[in-house]
C-alpha cells in the first residue's frame, strides 16, 4: 500500500514536470516550423510584390521609349532652323504627351551643341546649354540607343523636384549625331506607387542603374545613393544577375532586409522589392503570441491543477495513514474481541457435545446394562461426533479450508429434491415457493455443502419470520454479478439462487456482520452463529459470491452466485452416503499417521476387517518401506498434515519414482489441498468411520489390480 503511495506521488511529480516539459517541447517545435513558414511566406510575398513592381517599371520605361521614338520621327530629318521654326506647334505636342504621362516631368530636343531647341516647360526655350548633362554627352561619340541617366537637379531658371533622364540620339540621314531627345522622369512617381503598394510595416521598394545608381528609393531618402558593384549587393547580384533573394544590411540606413531583385528586360535597371527582416520577426512573434496566449495559461492551469493534486494526495496520504494507525489498533482490538468471541463460541458447542459422549460413554461402563440401552447410548455418541464435524465443516467452510468435493448438478433439481425435508425443516406454519427456469443450470461445486448452504439460509428466514410466512427459492441464470465478480464472467456466467423470505428484515447497521462466524441476533442455545459464514465460505470457496438486500419490515432476500458450467455436462450421481463395510481378504495396507491414537484406531479397525496393516507415524519411514519392497503393499493410507514432509508429499514422491502403489489420503483440515483440490489423489475426510475407510480402500486397491491386469 505505501509503495502504490510513493508510486502515486512519483507518478504526480512527473506529470508535473511533464505538463512544463511537453508544452516547452511542442512549443520550440511549432515555433521552428512557424519560423520557416513565416520566412518562406514572407519570400513569397517578396516575389508577388516584386512581379508588380517589375511590370509596373518594364511599362513605364517601354512607354516613355515609345513616345522618344514618336518625337525622334516627328523630327526626323528637320534641320534645326526647321524645328526652331515649328517651336510653338512642337512644345504643344510635347506639353500633351508630359501631360498625359505622370511619370514624366518635362520633353526635350536638343541640337548637337547641347541647346534646347523644343521643351514642355516653356516657349520659347530660353538660350541654356545641357552639354555638360550625362543623358546628352552618353549619345555624342556613339548611338547607344536608350540611355538612362542619374538622379539630377533641375537647372536654373527651371525648378521643381529632381528627375533622371531617359535619352535617345538625334541622327542624320548620313549618320551624324545631330542632337539628343530627352524625356526627364520623376522618381517621386516610382516612390508614390510603391507608397500605395508597400503597405506592409517595413516594405522596401527600389529601381536603379546595373551601375549601382539607385534612381527611386521607398522609404525615400533625401540624398543620391550609389552601391558599390564590388560590394554584398553586387557580387551577389552579379552571381545571379538576372533575378534573386537576399538578405543584407541596406547601405542607405543599415537595416538587415530580405530583397528580391529583378532586371527590367533589356534596360540596364533593376527593380528591387523587399521586407525588414524585423517585420518579418514580428509577425513570427505575432505568431507564437497566439500559442502563448492560450498555451500559457492552458500550461500553467495544468500545472497548478497537479500541484493542487499533488499536495492534495500529499495530504490525503498522511490522513490515510494516521488512519491506517488507528484502525491497526481498532482491528487489534476487534481481532481480540472475535477471537474471544471464536473461542467462547467454539467452547460452548464443542463441550456440549463432549458433555452428551461423556455421559454416553460413563452410561456404557454400568453393568448390567441393556441392550436397547447400550444402543441408544452409542447412537447418541454418534450423532454428537456428527454434529461436531458438522460444526468443524462450517468452521472451514468459512475459511475457505474445507476441502471440497466439486460434482456436476443441476440447482434447479437439487432445490426440487429438498422440497420436502425443508418443509419439515420449516415447519407447515411457512409457506414453501420454488420457481425454477425451463433450462437447465448447472453447477460445479460440493453438492453437500450447497444443500447446507441452502438450509442454512431458509433455516435462517424461518427465524426472521419467527416460523410464519413465506419462503421463495428462485433459480435463474444471474444477469448481473455482484462488483467482486465482475472480472471473473466467463463465457457462461453465473447460476443465481435467491432466498427471500417476508420476516422482520434486517437493520442496516448489522447488514456489514452477519457472515462473521458466531455473530448471532438469537438468544443463546438458539444457535451458534456459524450458519451464514458457511454460506460465505462455501460461495467464495466455490468461485461465487453471497450477497443480502434487505430492509427493516419488508424482508429479505440472500442471493447465492455460483459459476455456470455449459449445459451440455450432464450432472453426475453421487453414490449412496452409506454402505457397508468391505472385508480386506489379506489386503497389505501402509498407513502413514503421525496421531498415534488415531493410528491405532485405523489399524485395529482395519485389522477386525481382515487387512494386513503396517503402521508408520512419518512419511520418510513410509517411502523408505516402499522403496526397499513395494510389492508387498496394496494400497497406502496416509495423513495430509503432518510434520516435514507431509502426505501429499508423499503422493508425489511416490509418482515420481515409479511406484505403482495408490496412495489415499485423509485430513480434516489441508490448505494445499483446499486451493489446489485433491489432484488426482482419493480423499477420506476426518472424521472418517471405518466403514467408509474401507470402501475407499478397497475400491483403490481393486482399481490397481484391474490396471496392473490389463497391462499384463
Amino acid at each position: 500500500m505505501q509503495g502504490a503511495q510513493r508510486n502515486s506521488l512519483r507518478l504526480l511529480q512527473w506529470m508535473m514536470a511533464a505538463s512544463l516539459a511537453l508544452p516547452i517541447a511542442l512549443f520550440v517545435f511549432a515555433s521552428t516550423i512557424s519560423y520557416t513558414s513565416t520566412n518562406d511566406i514572407a519570400d513569397r510575398e517578396i516575389e508577388r510584390t516584386l512581379d508588380v513592381a517589375h511590370e509596373h517599371a518594364l511599362k513605364v520605361f517601354e512607354t516613355i521609349d515609345r513616345s522618344l521614338a514618336e518625337i525622334n520621327e516627328v523630327v526626323r530629318g528637320l534641320p534645326d532652323d526647321a524645328i526652331r521654326a515649328r517651336e510653338p506647334a512642337l512644345h504643344q505636342r510635347l506639353k500633351r504627351l508630359t501631360d498625359s504621362l505622370p511619370q514624366l516631368k518635362s520633353a526635350w530636343i536638343f541640337d548637337a551643341d547641347g541647346r534646347s531647341l523644343v521643351n514642355s516647360l516653356v516657349s520659347p526655350p530660353p538660350e541654356q546649354g545641357f552639354a555638360d548633362r550625362d543623358y546628352f554627352l552618353a549619345h555624342v561619340d556613339h548611338s547607344i540607343g536608350t540611355f538612362i541617366g542619374t538622379p539630377l537637379t533641375p537647372r536654373p531658371p527651371y525648378q521643381g523636384a529632381r528627375f533622371f533622364g531617359v535619352s535617345r540620339r538625334r541622327d542624320s540621314d548620313d549618320g551624324r549625331f545631330i542632337g539628343v531627345i530627352q524625356a526627364s522622369v520623376l522618381p517621386e512617381y516610382f516612390e508614390s506607387f510603391y507608397a500605395r503598394i508597400g503597405s506592409d510595416p517595413g516594405s522596401f521598394f527600389a529601381i536603379g542603374r546595373t551601375d549601382g545608381t539607385v534612381l527611386a528609393h521607398f522609404p525615400r531618402l533625401d540624398r543620391d545613393l550609389r552601391l558599390d558593384p564590388t560590394g554584398p549587393v553586387g557580387q551577389k547580384i552579379a552571381a545571379h544577375p538576372d533575378h534573386g533573394l537576399m538578405t543584407i544590411d541596406w547601405a542607405s540606413d543599415g537595416i538587415e532586409r530580405r530583397i528580391g531583385y529583378r532586371r527590367v528586360a533589356e534596360y540596364p535597371i533593376y527593380v528591387s522589392a523587399g521586407l525588414e527582416t524585423s517585420a518579418i520577426r514580428a509577425r513570427w512573434y505575432a505568431t507564437i503570441g497566439q500559442h502563448l496566449v492560450f498555451g500559457v495559461p492552458a500550461t500553467a492551469l495544468l500545472f497548478l491543477l497537479l500541484a493542487f493534486a499533488f499536495r492534495r494526495t500529499q495530504h490525503l496520504q498522511a490522513e490515510a495513514a494516521a488512519r491506517r494507525e488507528a484502525e491497526e489498533a481498532l482491528k487489534h482490538s476487534q481481532r481480540l474481541e472475535a477471537l474471544g468471541q471464536l473461542t467462547g463460541g467454539v467452547a460452548h458447542d464443542f463441550n456440549n457435545l463432549l458433555t452428551v459422549i461423556r455421559a454416553s460413554v460413563d452410561l456404557l461402563n454400568r453393568p448390567q446394562l441393556t441392550e436397547e440401552r447400550r444402543q441408544r447410548y452409542v447412537t447418541a455418541i454418534a450423532d454428537a461426533v456428527a454434529r461436531a464435524a458438522k460444526l468443524t465443516s462450517q468452521l472451514l467452510a468459512f475459511a475457505r479450508r474445507q476441502t471440497l468435493k466439486p460434482e456436476v448438478f443441476d440447482v434447479g433439481e437439487r432445490i426440487r429434491s429438498l422440497h420436502d425435508m425443508l418443509a419439515t425443516l420449516l415447519g407447515s406454519a411457512i409457506e414453501i415457493a420454488i420457481r425454477l427456469p425451463a433450462e437447465p443450470c448447472l453447477v460445479n461445486a460440493d453438492a453437500g455443502q450447497f444443500e447446507t448452504a441452502l438450509i442454512n439460509m431458509a433455516t435462517n428466514a424461518r427465524d426472521a419470520m419467527q416460523g410464519k410466512g413465506r419462503i421463495t427459492f428462485a433459480v435463474q441464470v444471474a444477469t448481473t454479478v455482484p462488483d467482486t465478480l465482475t472480472h471473473l464472467v466467463g463465457s457462461h456466467g453465473f447460476v443465481s439462487v435467491a432466498v427471500s423470505d417476508t420476516g422482520i428484515g434486517i437493520p442496516a447497521a448489522r447488514l456489514g456482520r452477519i457472515f462473521e462466524p458466531f455473530f448471532t441476533t438469537k438468544q443463546v442455545g438458539h444457535g451458534t452463529g456459524l450458519g451464514l459464514s458457511q454460506v460465505f465460505g462455501f460461495a467464495r470457496q466455490s468461485g461465487g459470491e453471497v450477497t443480502v438486500m434487505s430492509e427493516v419490515g419488508q424482508g429479505s432476500t440472500f442471493s447465492l452466485y455460483l459459476p455456470r458450467v455449459p449445459p451440455d455436462l450432464l450432472p453426475q450421481r453421487q453414490a449412496p452416503n452409506t454402505a457397508p463395510a468391505l472385508a480386506g481378504s489379506g489386503m497389505s495396507v501402509l498407513v502413514v499417521e503421525d496421531n498415534i491414537e488415531l493410528a491405532n484406531f485405523a489399524a485395529d479397525g482395519l485389522t477386525e476387517l481382515g487387512y494386513s496393516i503396517t503402521l508408520v507415524d512419518n512419511a520418510t519411514d513410509a517411502l523408505a518401506e516402499l522403496v526397499v519392497d513395494a510389492d508387498r503393499f496394496d494400497v497406502v493410507f496416509s495423513d495430509v498434515v503432518m510434520p516435514g514432509m507431509t502426505g501429499l508429499d508423499l503422493a508425489h514422491a511416490i509418482g515420481d519414482r515409479g511406484i505403482g502403489v495408490p496412495v489415499v489420503l485423509t485430513t480434516g483440515y489441508s490448505e494445499a489441498l483446499a486451493q489446489e483440490g485433491r489432484l488426482g489423489f482419493e480423499l477420506v475426510q476426518k472424521p472418517y468411520s471405518i466403514e467408509e475407510l474401507s470402501q475407499v480402500l478397497y475400491r483403490a486397491a481393486r482399481l490397481r489390480r484391474v490396471r496392473d491386469g490389463a497391462a499384463e
